[in-house]
């Protein structure tokens, strides 16, 4: 029997008076990947942000393995096995790979199991054994991006929610993040993915959610989704008889 990880119902999520999110609900059932779609200001961040702690709903509930954390902090939502891979990936461009590493092992750290973790991020990230001892700066974007997902590994998540992982990468860089997330599901790995780019996204996801100005519009298998909308009028504005839909 499939377990529920993370239910969200009814949120509403403001920034003073500006409404965010209209009561949207989600959820994620353990072992799935699940993709939430959209367009900048279509209320993706809020609702990551509403997920990890770092925005308080107006109203609304946000539920992880049977506990409310809708009013917790961002580190004790981290502590329960929450890992955000934000957008803009936000590594420590001044610290070694090895030290960021570290810092995303802080929350359960021990010297015999870290070693153990740093050889497993080397199986899936072998070009962070290269670049160890380097400054996170002088990595390519690529190679931050991985950097930051395996950051958020090394605190041995139950979810990991990654941000627009794509964004701003190469076709051959965004391919290897897409195959890395592939992985990351075939080894039993929990995933919310944030995702402008909703072809790819849909290839890899078991189901999708499109938020639209803070309205969750559809919500179901990539399958019925591209039955439903027609991707290419999403990206080149279709003609006449597609569904104008922005994802």
């Amino acid at each position: 029997m499939t377990h529920t990880m993370l239910t969200i119902r009814d949120l509403h999520a403001s920034y003073g008076a500006i409404t965010a999110l209209h009561g949207i609900s989600l959820d994620v059932n353990e072992g799935e990947l699940v993709a939430l779609l959209g367009s900048n200001g279509a209320g993706k961040s809020t609702t990551l942000k509403s997920i990890c702690g770092v925005l308080r709903p107006v109203y609304g509930s946000v539920v992880f393995l049977d506990e409310q954390i809708a009013n917790k902090t961002p580190e004790s939502i981290l502590k329960r096995g929450i890992s955000l891979v934000p957008e803009g990936r936000d590594i420590f461009t001044s610290l070694t790979v090895a030290e960021n590493m570290r810092l995303g092992a802080f929350v359960s750290y021990n010297r015999k199991r870290y070693q153990e973790d740093l050889e497993e991020m080397f199986g899936l990230f072998p070009i962070l054994k290269e670049r160890l001892h380097q400054p996170g700066g002088l990595l390519s974007g690529g190679e931050q991006q991985q950097l930051a997902i395996a950051r958020a590994l090394m605190s041995h998540p139950k979810l990991l929610i990654l941000d627009e992982p794509s964004l701003g990468l190469s076709p051959a860089l965004v391919d290897q993040i897409f195959e890395l997330i592939v992985r990351l599901r075939e080894r039993g790995m929990t995933i919310l993915l944030v995702e402008q780019n909703a072809e790819r996204a849909l290839r890899v996801a078991d189901r999708a959610y499109v938020l639209n100005t803070g309205v969750m519009e559809f919500s179901g298998t990539p399958e019925e989704l591209e039955n439903e909308l027609d991707i290419a009028s999403v990206y080149f504005g279709g003609g006449e008889g597609n569904k104008e839909v922005t994802l």
